[in-house]
């Protein structure tokens, strides 16, 4: 039963609609807890392909091997024990507790913030655990109080999903209107903080496409850990100089480039889980993907 799933799977900055047809597929390709705890790594990455926060998907297959126990599956209880399940934090763990056993513990996820930033006019950086920490014990007594606490949760984070919107907010309709300090002074759009952006720093590569008779494409395992550890891509060469040679009717100019990668190997992209980036390349190039 994936029920216990739902919410692992869900990614906090993943809408319920953008995340759907891939629980559907992973759903399919492993559809009890077991299945995904006898997986390969590389065959669940493939399953989560082009989901993005590949780490996650790792992470889900770690948690999947803790649960299957040789007394059978074992389910954490609470949002401690959630807590200590590989990937999960606060806002998952609670999430997971309140609804599924009722645990009176406050989800505090980016919908919720929203929320209550408005509400109480609230200046900090969500971004921050602290921040977060705050504002998940000024909800206890509300948590401490509810009939079902998972039900006021699911309703906070719908509430900021579907009514208390970032932008053009349905102030209208929103059950908190009258005691929303941001709507009385005209200043939702100014909560919760934005703090600046820092500009992305931006990388360069040269990456080649090399396919056989087979319809094989050259490519090199990410075997270096970070987020795409794991996953197959295209190898990437480096400037390695220019020559020029004269003939009787013409001058060649050859841009040289260099690569060394003897883990380089022909695989059929369907087989592998492949990097976003490279699947895009691929399909751009005429090869599916």
């Amino acid at each position: 039963d994936w029920s216990s799933d739902v919410v692992l799977f869900r990614s906090q900055q993943t809408t319920y609609a953008a995340v759907r047809p891939y629980f559907t597929r992973f759903l399919a390709r492993f559809p009890r807890v077991e299945d995904l705890a006898a997986a390969r790594e590389a065959d669940v990455l493939k399953a989560w392909e082009g989901l993005g926060y590949y780490a996650r998907a790792r992470n889900l297959h770690r948690a999947a091997r803790t649960f299957c126990t040789p007394r059978g599956v074992v389910w954490p209880r609470t949002a401690a024990a959630w807590a200590e399940v590989p990937g999960v934090g606060p806002y998952t763990a609670a999430a997971l507790a309140s609804v599924l056993d009722g645990e009176r513990v406050p989800v505090v996820d980016g919908n919720v913030a929203r929320v209550f930033a408005r509400v109480w006019r609230l200046d900090d950086d969500f971004r921050q655990s602290a921040a977060r920490a705050r504002l998940a014990a000024r909800l206890q007594p509300c948590l401490d109080a509810a009939a079902v606490p998972g039900d006021v949760n699911q309703a906070m984070m719908e509430l900021g999903a579907l009514v208390c919107t970032p932008k053009s907010p349905a102030c209208a309709s929103c059950p908190l209107r009258a005691r929303c300090a941001a709507r009385r002074a005209g200043r939702t759009a100014d909560y919760p903080a934005r703090p600046a952006k820092k500009p992305l720093p931006a990388r360069r590569q040269t990456a080649v496409v090399v396919t056989d008779a087979k319809d094989r494409v050259l490519l090199v395992q990410n075997t270096e850990g970070g987020l795409l550890r794991g996953l197959w891509e295209l190898p990437t060469v480096e400037p390695a100089g220019s020559h020029a040679q004269v003939f009787s009717h013409f001058r060649l100019d050859v841009s040289v480039l260099k690569a060394q990668r003897p883990d380089a190997a022909f695989k059929s992209p369907h087989a592998v889980p492949l990097a976003t980036a490279t699947r895009k390349i691929l399909r751009a190039c005429g090869i599916p993907a």
